[in-house]
């Protein structure tokens, strides 16, 4: 079982519809599993979800993926999964992810407080931050 990370913080997984690996996907798949290593202007934009995955947290190509996504117009869920950690969410979030997809074991080591400390991802950024110091 996986839990799903929002600014809310964990909560359940609600798509039960599966995914399509990108490679076999049609362009009316709902939702497109897509790997780390995927061209962002070969993923079709039509499908309700599109889960990108992390192989490991010192890869952070899904990030670029996510944003090249969002620059392209898709407009569904977005959502990150497998090796995310907790430090990394803020710029999940930044870069166009709605959620993040971890597993319990992941869960256990990272509790949903220290996730949740990173989901004011908007007023803590460093661009934020250089714009507060200008207003003095």
């Amino acid at each position: 079982m996986t839990i799903v990370v929002t600014d809310q913080g964990f909560g359940p997984d609600t798509w039960d519809g599966g995914y399509t690996p990108l490679g076999e996907a049609a362009n009316d798949a709902a939702a497109l599993d897509v790997p780390s290593d995927a061209d962002p202007d070969q993923i079709p934009l039509n499908a309700d979800i599109i889960r990108v995955d992390f192989p490991s947290f010192a890869d952070g190509r899904g990030f670029t993926i996510a944003r090249m996504l969002r620059l392209r117009g898709y407009r569904g869920r977005l959502r990150a999964k497998g090796h995310v950690i907790s430090d990394q969410y803020a710029m999940a979030r930044r870069s166009g992810f709605d959620e993040v997809e971890i597993s319990q074991a992941l869960a256990a080591r990272q509790p949903e407080d220290q996730w949740q400390f990173r989901s004011d991802w908007q007023s803590h950024d460093y661009q934020a931050r250089l714009r507060g110091a200008s207003n003095h």
